[in-house]
């Protein structure tokens, strides 16, 4: 099966391309630099961890890293700092190594016998699991084995480690424990505290940051996303994260986030025509994204009303038109952020509570946008 005619995996942005095959990474210089220090000084180690916020380039620079090394001359002896069969390249002073590189047809074909991602695969049903499984690893084992001989390097992208099940991580942790030769590991963590710490501690550290908005518009406008006019709204809501900006995009969280601030704005008495129509944004057919979203928005909304009032100040940039006026009136002062804090915590533990339990989505924020206008009265 071609690139093209792949389903959306586990690791890939509905609405964005494939990381393999997004052409430029934004924002993210240091994280190269780094990576590119560490081979140039011929002791490359065979664990890395790439952390950071969710959708900030990762993956991207993960694939990236892949066809670099792939791309470089075999090399001699088990290690991965040993010479080239050619003699001691240049140093290196980039990762890119263009389009029309061997390597680079074949990974877009997934016909590089060099490279191995694992993410969450299907199970008997045809269904996406929600964990990486043992067997997603131990397949491993055969990729080492047919390619041990060619002195050529190889590389594993898991993407995200976090989704490994304890299994999964066990059986990891004893190929970082005993690294096949000539291998690379690549491990993608957008939360590293979920890993198990002896595997954080058998891998160097990539560190990448969110976005600012014009990186952030750049990446999207590569991804091919139609942009709103208030950038800077959008920039803002996603937190950085060009991942979370491509689903605000597609699920019209732009808007949704507007109509939950109009709603703020009628606090403490409530619109509550208003408060119904949001609710029933989550109950609409097929719209347990929506739902997922409407949590999400929730969550932020409760953390920048916190943060108005621990700080004095509203964050900036707003996220939607008026907003810091609204959260400056609600939460204006430490003993209200404290109190919107609260809120955050018993609402987010209700409300994933009862999305597991299947509760009713509208029900569910209906509730929620009661305790809100509670704590808006107080």
């Amino acid at each position: 099966m071609s690139a093209d005619d792949a389903p959306l995996r586990a690791d890939q942005t509905p609405g964005a391309p494939h990381p393999r095959s997004t052409a430029q990474l934004f924002g993210q210089h240091q994280a190269e630099q780094d990576f590119l220090t560490a081979f140039n000084s011929d002791r490359l180690h065979h664990g890395w961890l790439l952390t950071g916020p969710q959708g900030v380039g990762k993956a991207t620079l993960a694939w990236k890293i892949a066809a670099f090394l792939l791309s470089q001359p075999p090399m001699t002896g088990s290690g991965s700092g040993e010479a080239s069969l050619f003699g001691a390249p240049p140093p290196a002073t980039g990762l890119d190594i263009g389009a029309d590189h061997p390597v680079m047809h074949r990974i877009q074909a997934l016909a590089e016998p060099g490279l191995a991602s694992i993410t969450r695969s299907v199970n008997d049903k045809g269904k996406l699991r929600d964990q990486i499984v043992v067997d997603d690893i131990r397949g491993l084992n055969k990729f080492f084995g047919l390619s041990a001989t060619d002195g050529g390097r190889r590389v594993v992208i898991v993407d995200a480690a976090d989704d490994m099940n304890t299994s999964a991580a066990n059986a990891l942790l004893k190929m970082l424990e005993e690294p096949p030769a000539r291998t690379t590991l690549l491990l993608i963590s957008h939360q590293p505290s979920r890993l198990l710490p002896t595997i954080r501690s058998r891998c160097r550290l990539l560190r990448f940051a969110p976005l600012g908005p014009d990186d952030m518009q750049a990446a999207l406008a590569q991804a091919g996303a139609e942009l709103p006019e208030q950038t800077a709204h959008l920039a803002a809501l996603a937190n950085g994260s060009v991942g979370a900006a491509l689903r605000l995009l597609n699920l019209g969280g732009l808007a949704a986030y507007g109509d939950l601030m109009r709603l703020l704005d009628t606090m403490p008495r409530m619109d509550r025509q208003r408060a119904m129509a949001l609710a029933e944004q989550a109950a609409q057919r097929g719209g347990a994204e929506k739902f997922e979203l409407l949590l999400t928005l929730i969550d932020t909304v409760l953390a920048r009303l916190a943060r108005t009032g621990a700080t004095g100040q509203p964050p900036l940039p707003e996220a939607a038109p008026q907003e810091g006026a609204i959260l400056t009136r609600l939460s204006p002062t430490l003993a209200k952020s404290r109190a919107w804090a609260d809120l955050a915590a018993q609402v987010t533990a209700r409300m994933r509570h009862g999305q597991a339990v299947n509760l009713d989505p509208a029900a569910l924020v209906l509730d929620t946008v009661f305790k809100m206008q509670e704590t808006a009265a107080r």
